[in-house]
C-alpha cells in the first residue's frame, strides 16, 4: 500500500514538474492558471494541450504547449524552421473567426522553453479520438481512451469540417494544406474544429479573379514537423508540384475514410521514397473500387470515392460536399441550428424549441449533454424564450444522474425559479414546473429545495391566475409524499387554506377540498383534528361541491387507519356540523343519502365505543366491589384474631391477678351479649354450681409457704429437661393437631388462635416430662406456637431478683370439668354450630381484677397474701374459658424463670408424673393441679 502511494505521488509530482517546466517563464502564465496534461494536436501531435482557467475571469481554456525539449536533436537552423512553422500556423489561426475554426483566447507566447497560446475549452484531437495517442500523458484518461464516435457526431463533425473548409476555401482564398485527424480538434461541447495553419497558402490573385495557390515543391531533408503528412496529401503536391482548393477536398476525403477505419488512412507512405510510393499510390487510387471502401456508410461511399479521385476537378468542392444527403440527418441537423442559432430571431426560436421534444429521444445522451443542453441553457438570459427552452431542459433532466442534474441543469435553473417577469412568461414557467414537480424534488437537493422549489409552489398558489391555482392544487397530491412535513404543515397546509377561503372561485374552493382530503395521509392525527377539521366549519359556501368535499374530509378521516376522529371529536364537533349540512336544500337525494351514511357510520361507532367502555367500567366497579366485601371481611377476620391475640396478651400480662378465673375484661363483645342472651340450660347450670363448688375447695386451701434458702447454700438441683423439652415442643408443632368435637356442658367457647393447641395433641413421653401435680416445671413458651410477641419484662411468678422461687405446682378439685385444647380446625373439618348460652348468670361470678404485683412485692407479703394474688374472689369460676389449659400447661422454666425455686420443688409437691395424650389429659392435668 505505501509503494502504490509512493508511486502514485512520484507521478502526480512528475506530471506536476512536467508543467511547470513546460510553462515555466511563459507569460501566458502570468494571466492563466495551466492545469493538467489532456490531450495533443498540431502537426506530428507536437501541441500537448492542459486544461486552464483565466486569473481574472475564472473563465474555462486550453492550454497549448510546445516543448522545446523535442527539437533538441536538430541542428540550429532546423529549430528554427520548425519554430517559424509552428508560429505561422497559430498566428494564421488567430487571425481567422469562424465557428468551424478553433477559437484562440489568448496569442502566442514564447519563453526560452517553450511556445504556448490559449484557445476554447478543448476535449481532445480527432487523431487521439480515434486511437492515437502520441505526445500524451502516460495515465491517458478513460474518457479518451474509452470514447467512441456516434454516428451524428461523425455525420456532424465532417459536415463542421466541410463547413469549415468551404468557409477558407470561398471567403478566405486560402489551402490549408495539411487537413489531418491531428488539425481537427473536438471542443468541448463535440464540435469539430480545424486548425495547424502551418503549410496554408493563401490566393494570389486578386479576389475578383480565379484564385492561385502557389506550392513549395516536397524537400524530403527538412524535418518532418516542417513538412506536410504525406499520408492525407493529394497526388498533384508530390508529382506535378501543384495546389487547389481540391487538393483539400482529397485531404478530407482521406479524413473520411480514416474515420470509418479507426484511425488508418487509406493508403501508407515511405517517406524515405516518397516519389515511388505517390507513384504506386496513383496507379492504386485509379483503380479504386467499392471493395476497398467497404466500411464507409453506403450512402456516402461514393462521394467518399469522388473525393478520392486521381483527377482534381472531378472532386466535389467543400460547398457541394455539405449539401450531400448523407449529412442531411434529422440529429446532424438539428445540431447545426444550435451551431446557428444566434442568428435566428425570436420566433424562429420558438418554433425550433417546440419541435426540439420529438427530436432529443432520437440522439445520445452525451450529444445532448455536450451539445444540445449549454445552447438550451444560454437562451435562460432571454425572459421570452424561457418557456419554449424550459420544457426541453426538464426532458434532459430526466435523463440525466442526480449528480449531472445537480452539477450541470440546477445552476442554470436557479434564476428561472425566481424569475416573475413578464407575468405572463412567468405564469406559464410556473405551469412548466408545476407539471415537473416531482422530478424537481427527487432530483434537487433538500437545501436546494427549501431555497428554490417550495417557494415557487407558495408563490404559485398565491398567483391571480385561477388556472394556475387549480393546476397546482391539482398537482401538489402527486408530490405531497416527497414535501417534509414541516414545510407541508407550516407554509403548505396554510395557503391551501387561505386558497379555500379568499377565493371567489368555486373550482378553487373545490380543489382545495380536494387537496386537502388526498393529503391527509401525510400529516398526524392530531394535526388533523385540531387545525384541519375546524378549518372545515370555517368555510363560508354551501354549494353541493363545497358541501361533498366537506363530508369527504370527515369521512377519509373517521376511516383512515392512521388518523380516525375521538369519540369526543364526533360528539362535540363532527356531528353537530354535519347534521345541519345534511339538510342543505341544495344537495340532491344521491348527495344526502352519502351524508346520512357517514352520520351513520359515525354514530355507530361512537355507540360502540362508548358502550365498551361503559361496560368496562361496570365490571370495573363490580370487580371493585368484590374486592372491598373480600377486604371488609378478611379486615373483621383481622380484627378478630387482633383482638383474641390482645386477650391472651391480657390473660398473660395480668396473670398475677386472674391466672384461676382466666377472666378478661378485653373479651369479643359478640362473645359475650351471645352468652348474655342465651337462658343457661339445667347442665349448664349444673355445671355452674360445680364450678361454685371448686373454688370454694380452692379458697379453702391452706396458704402455701415458700421455702427461703439463702443462695449460696447448695441446693439438690433437679435434672434440666430444658433440651429434652425444646426438642419435644419442636416434634409436638409438627405433627398435625385434632380438635376434638366439643360440647356445651364442657366449654364455654373456643379462641381461633392459632397455634395454641398443638401442645395438648400429641402424647409426651413420661420418661421426658418432670411434672408435679401435672405441672411441668421445665415447660417453657414456644413463641412460635402462639406467634405474638411474650412479655419478658413481666416475670409473674418470678423475677431476677428474686431467689428461691424456682417451681411451682398448683393442684386442682377432682371435679374440674375438661377443657379442651385451643387450635383451628383442620381446613375441610366444618365445625359444629353450638346453640348460644345465656350466660348472664356469670356476670356476677367475674369480680374486678386485681392490681399487678411485682415479684419483688411478692417476696416482700406473707405466703397467704402472696397466694391471694393467684385466687380469684369468692364466686368467680375457676376457669372462663379455656385458654387456662393453654396458660397452666404452657407455664415453663425460660418463660417464668422458675428453675430452682425451692418452693416449687418437687419435694414439696411430690406426685406421681402422668401422660398427656390429649385435651382430655391437659384436662386432667389441671384436676390434679387444682384438686
Amino acid at each position: 500500500m505505501e509503494s502504490m502511494l509512493n508511486k502514485l505521488k512520484s507521478t502526480v509530482t512528475k506530471v506536476t514538474a512536467d508543467v511547470t517546466s513546460a510553462v515555466m517563464g511563459n507569460p501566458v502564465t502570468r494571466e492563466f492558471d495551466v492545469g493538467r496534461h489532456i490531450a495533443s494536436g498540431g502537426n506530428g501531435l507536437a501541441w500537448k494541450i492542459f486544461n486552464g482557467t483565466k486569473k481574472s475571469t475564472k473563465q474555462e481554456v486550453a492550454v497549448f504547449v510546445f516543448d522545446k525539449k523535442l527539437i533538441d536533436k536538430y541542428q540550429k537552423f532546423e529549430k528554427d524552421q520548425i519554430i517559424d512553422s509552428l508560429k505561422r500556423g497559430v498566428q494564421q489561426l488567430t487571425r481567422l473567426r469562424h465557428p468551424r475554426l478553433l477559437t484562440v483566447q489568448h496569442p502566442l507566447e514564447e519563453s526560452r522553453d517553450c511556445l504556448a497560446f490559449c484557445t476554447e475549452p478543448v476535449f481532445a484531437s480527432l487523431a487521439n479520438v480515434l486511437g492515437n495517442w502520441e505526445n500524451l500523458p502516460p495515465s491517458i484518461s478513460p474518457d479518451i481512451k474509452d470514447y467512441k464516435l456516434y454516428d451524428v457526431e461523425t455525420k456532424y463533425g465532417l459536415l463542421q469540417v466541410s463547413e469549415g473548409l468551404s468557409f477558407l476555401h470561398s471567403s478566405v482564398k486560402m489551402v490549408h494544406g495539411n487537413v489531418t485527424p491531428e488539425n481537427i480538434i473536438l471542443n468541448k461541447s463535440g464540435a469539430w474544429k480545424i486548425m495547424g495553419f502551418d503549410f496554408c497558402v493563401s490566393s494570389t490573385n486578386p479576389s475578383e479573379q480565379e484564385p492561385k495557390f502557389p506550392c513549395k515543391e516536397w524537400d524530403p531533408n527538412l524535418p518532418s514537423l516542417c513538412l506536410p503528412n504525406p499520408e492525407y496529401l493529394a497526388p498533384e503536391y508530390i508529382l506535378s508540384v501543384s495546389c487547389e482548393t481540391a487538393s483539400d477536398m482529397y485531404s478530407l476525403g482521406t479524413v473520411m475514410y480514416a474515420v470509418f477505419n479507426k484511425g488508418k488512412p487509406i493508403f501508407e507512405v515511405n517517406k524515405q521514397d516518397i516519389y515511388k510510393s505517390f507513384s504506386r499510390q496513383l496507379d492504386q487510387l485509379s483503380r479504386l473500387g467499392s471493395s476497398s471502401l467497404t466500411n464507409i456508410p453506403e450512402e456516402v461511399r461514393e462521394h467518399v470515392k469522388l473525393l478520392l479521385n486521381v483527377t482534381p476537378t472531378v472532386r466535389p468542392d467543400a460547398d457541394q460536399m455539405t449539401k450531400i444527403p448523407f449529412f442531411d440527418d434529422v440529429g446532424a441537423v438539428t445540431l447545426q441550428y444550435f451551431d446557428t442559432l444566434f442568428q435566428r430571431d425570436n420566433l424562429q426560436k420558438s418554433q425550433f424549441f417546440k419541435g426540439l421534444p420529438k427530436v432529443l429521444p432520437k440522439l445520445p445522451k452525451r450529444v445532448i449533454v455536450q451539445r444540445i443542453l449549454p445552447c438550451l441553457t444560454s437562451e435562460f438570459v432571454n425572459p421570452d424564450m424561457v418557456p419554449f427552452v424550459l420544457p426541453n431542459v426538464l426532458l434532459i433532466a430526466e435523463e440525466c444522474t442526480k449528480e449531472e442534474y445537480v452539477k450541470l441543469i440546477l445552476p442554470e435553473l436557479g434564476p428561472v425559479f425566481k424569475q416573475q417577469e413578464p407575468i405572463q412568461a412567468s405564469n406559464m414557467i410556473l405551469l412548466i414546473f408545476l407539471q415537473k414537480m416531482d422530478l424537481l424534488l427527487t432530483k434537487t437537493p433538500p437545501d436546494e429545495i427549501k431555497n428554490s422549489v417550495l417557494p415557487m409552489v407558495y408563490r404559485a398558489l398565491e398567483a391571480p391566475s385561477i388556472q394556475i391555482q387549480e393546476l397546482c392544487l391539482n398537482i401538489i397530491p402527486t408530490f405531497a409524499n416527497l414535501i417534509d412535513y414541516p414545510s407541508m404543515k407550516n407554509a403548505l397546509i396554510p395557503r391551501i387554506k387561505n386558497a379555500c377561503l379568499q377565493t371567489s372561485s368555486l373550482a378553487v374552493r373545490v380543489n382545495s377540498l380536494v387537496c386537502l382530503g388526498k393529503i391527509l395521509e401525510y400529516l398526524d392525527k392530531w394535526f388533523v383534528l385540531d387545525d384541519i377539521l375546524p378549518f372545515l366549519q370555517q368555510i363560508p359556501s354551501k354549494e353541493p361541491a363545497v358541501l361533498m368535499g366537506i363530508l369527504g374530509i370527515y369521512k377519509c378521516t373517521f376511516t383512515h387507519k392512521k388518523l380516525g376522529i375521538t369519540k369526543e371529536q364526533l360528539a362535540g364537533k363532527v356531528l353537530p356540523h354535519l347534521i345541519p349540512l345534511s339538510i342543505e336544500n341544495n344537495l340532491n337525494l344521491n348527495q344526502f343519502n352519502s351524508f346520512i351514511s357517514v352520520i351513520k357510520e359515525m354514530l355507530s361507532r361512537l355507540e360502540s365505543e362508548h358502550k365498551t367502555k361503559l361496560e368496562q367500567l361496570h365490571i370495573m366497579q363490580e370487580q371493585q366491589k368484590s374486592l372491598d366485601i373480600g377486604n371488609s371481611m378478611n379486615a373483621s377476620e383481622e380484627i378478630k384474631v387482633t383482638n383474641v391475640g390482645n386477650q391472651i396478651d391480657k390473660v398473660f400480662n395480668n396473670i398475677g391477678t386472674d391466672l384461676l378465673t382466666c377472666e378478661s375484661e378485653s373479651k369479643e363483645d359478640g362473645l359475650q351479649n351471645r352468652h348474655k342472651r342465651a337462658s343457661l340450660t339445667l347442665e349448664e347450670k349444673q355445671k355452674l354450681a360445680k364450678e361454685q363448688e371448686q373454688t370454694q375447695k380452692l379458697k379453702s386451701q391452706q396458704p402455701l409457704k415458700p421455702q427461703v434458702h439463702k443462695p449460696v447454700a447448695p441446693v439438690k438441683q433437679t435434672k434440666d429437661l430444658t433440651d429434652t423439652l425444646m426438642d419435644n415442643m419442636s416434634s409436638l408443632t409438627s405433627l398435625s393437631v385434632s380438635t376434638p368435637k366439643l360440647s356445651t356442658s364442657s366449654t364455654f367457647t373456643s379462641v381461633p388462635s392459632a397455634g395454641l393447641g398443638m401442645m395438648f395433641s400429641t402424647p409426651i413421653d413420661n420418661t421426658k416430662r418432670n411434672l408435679t401435680n401435672g405441672l411441668n416445671a421445665n415447660m417453657g413458651f414456644q413463641t412460635s406456637g402462639f406467634n405474638m410477641p411474650v412479655n419478658t419484662n413481666q416475670n409473674f411468678f418470678s423475677s431476677t431478683s428474686t431467689s428461691g422461687v424456682t417451681k411451682m405446682t398448683l393442684g386442682a378439685p377432682s371435679t374440674l370439668p375438661n377443657f379442651s385444647a385451643l387450635s383451628v380446625p383442620p381446613a375441610g373439618v366444618k365445625q359444629t354450630q353450638q346453640r348460644p348460652t345465656d350466660m348472664s348468670a356469670l356476670n356476677n361470678l367475674f369480680g374486678p381484677q386485681k392490681p399487678k404485683v411485682s415479684m419483688n412485692q411478692l417476696s416482700q407479703q406473707k405466703p397467704n397474701q402472696w397466694l391471694n394474688q393467684f385466687v380469684p374472689p369468692q364466686g368467680s369460676p375457676v376457669m372462663g374459658s379455656s385458654v387456662m389449659g393453654t396458660q397452666v400447661n404452657m407455664m415453663g422454666q425460660s418463660a417464668f424463670g422458675m428453675q430452682g425455686n425451692p418452693f416449687f420443688s418437687p419435694q414439696n409437691f411430690a406426685q406421681p408424673p402422668t401422660t398427656m395424650t390429649s385435651s382430655s389429659s391437659a384436662s386432667n392435668d389441671l384436676k390434679d393441679l387444682f384438686g
